[in-house]
């Protein structure tokens, strides 16, 4: 595993060091990237041959595979990575990346287990985090496997399943009447208290928010890799992904620069599609009206939870990213979202999560207008398990559990005689 070189500000390109925890550039609050010697990678990472891919995959440790592009810790683990490759049933040339597979059952678990593996090896106490639901559930889990306090705020119309996660997992989990950004607002304002209290310092707060530090975004890169190695080392025309804070497709395009580095893939970029909803889409938004950042989404609200989020930290860095790779940004409603988990479920055996069902609406309007062709190669990203999600969806079909069951079913009838 090679020892990081520098950490980079994704705004200024200033150079500050990773011996210590850090979250934002000190001078100008941007991203920080994790930066390696490139050279030295280029001498001692290697991929596997295609020839070897079925062993591989056979042995593979999850994300860890790529423990030669990742940071030099002891992982935090639950077995997150190498999510399934599934070839739509309807479309020969669309692949869905299942990423319910993972620990706590979204792509959360990249990102978090990246960040708590850092948090265990720089010795932090307390992680802190604003989530729409699935990082906190997330965060909670790895949290209590690295045994490190985990204080979670998330939106009282969370699923059901994230809050039951953060209790479960023993973390402190406020619920707060507003959206994540009020949800970010009341971590920041408690990390601050701390400071001017003179808290000791073992007991502040980490803020581990979304792009607030650099390692959730070298725990989600690990999604680039494996598409790219489960293509067989070959970029596919296109990536449809989810996006609220989108940390995976920065993430991504991070992996796809440092494997053309490394020699590891070669050709043209597969164009990057941002997927949002109507009810929340600032970056749609941004990118319709040719804007480079953002404006704050009034009165977001979308029963695609992960998809609710108001003000996107990095979402200059999607708009740049979505831009110079000739691809866009789609928003779907609610009842389009629906529409296609039903038909997901029906016809492909597949319970999509609602950011995942709002790629694959976006997935049908882009080939509909011809912006993708049906022969060209797209992996779409299914987020999470929808079965996080029964109590939202159910809600949205206005589906009810049956008030009462019978406790028998009569024997008689079309198959024995009465």
């Amino acid at each position: 595993m090679p020892k990081i070189a520098y950490l980079e500000c994704s705004k200024c390109g200033n150079h500050v060091s990773a011996e210590t925890p850090q979250t934002l550039c000190p001078l100008d609050a941007g991203t920080l990237y994790v930066r390696y010697d490139m050279d030295q990678l280029k001498r001692s990472a290697r991929r596997e041959r295609p020839a070897e891919l079925a062993a591989a995959c056979a042995a593979s440790l999850g994300m860890w595979r790529y423990a030669d592009v990742l940071p030099d810790a002891t992982p935090v683990s639950l077995g997150e990575g190498w999510t399934p490759m599934l070839r739509s049933r309807r479309h020969a040339n669309l692949f869905i990346k299942e990423e319910g597979t993972n620990p706590t059952g979204t792509f959360k678990a990249r990102g978090l287990g990246l960040a708590v593996t850092m948090a265990k090896h720089y010795g932090l106490r307390h992680l802190a985090v604003p989530s729409a639901g699935n990082a906190a559930g997330a965060l909670a889990a790895y949290a209590a496997a690295a045994q490190i306090a985990a204080h979670i705020f998330m939106p009282q119309d969370v699923p059901l399943a994230n809050y039951l996660e953060g209790v479960l997992y023993g973390a402190e989990v406020v619920i707060v009447d507003g959206l994540i950004s009020d949800c970010a607002k009341l971590v920041g304002d408690t990390i601050r208290l701390q400071r001017e209290q003179d808290v000791n310092a073992e007991e502040i707060w980490f803020d581990i928010s979304t792009l607030k530090e650099p390692f959730r975004v070298e725990g989600k890169k690990t999604m680039g890799y494996e598409l790219v190695e489960q293509l067989v080392w070959e970029y596919p025309d296109a990536v449809l992904y989810p996006t609220g804070g989108g940390v995976g497709l920065i993430g991504m395009w991070k992996a796809f620069d440092e494997m053309e580095q490394l020699g590891w893939v070669s050709g043209k970029r597969p164009r990057m599609y941002a997927l949002q909803a109507t009810g929340c889409a600032p970056v749609a938004r941004a990118y319709d009206e040719g804007k480079a950042a953002g404006e704050f989404f009034t009165d977001a609200e979308t029963f695609a939870s992960g998809l609710r989020v108001p003000k996107p930290y990095g979402d200059a860095i999607i708009l740049d990213i979505v831009r110079k790779s000739g691809g866009s940004v789609v928003a779907s409603d609610d009842a389009e979202i629906l529409a296609s988990i039903r038909e997901w479920a029906k016809d492909e055996g597949i319970f999509l999560c609602p950011e995942g069902a709002a790629a694959t609406a976006g997935y049908d309007k882009l080939l509909a207008s011809g912006e993708i062709k049906s022969d060209e190669r797209v992996v779409l990203f299914n987020t999470g398990a929808g079965l996080k999600y029964t109590d939202t969806v159910a809600d949205a079909m206005h589906l009810r559990r049956p008030g009462s069951l019978p406790t028998s079913l009569p024997v008689g009838g079309i198959i024995t005689p009465v």
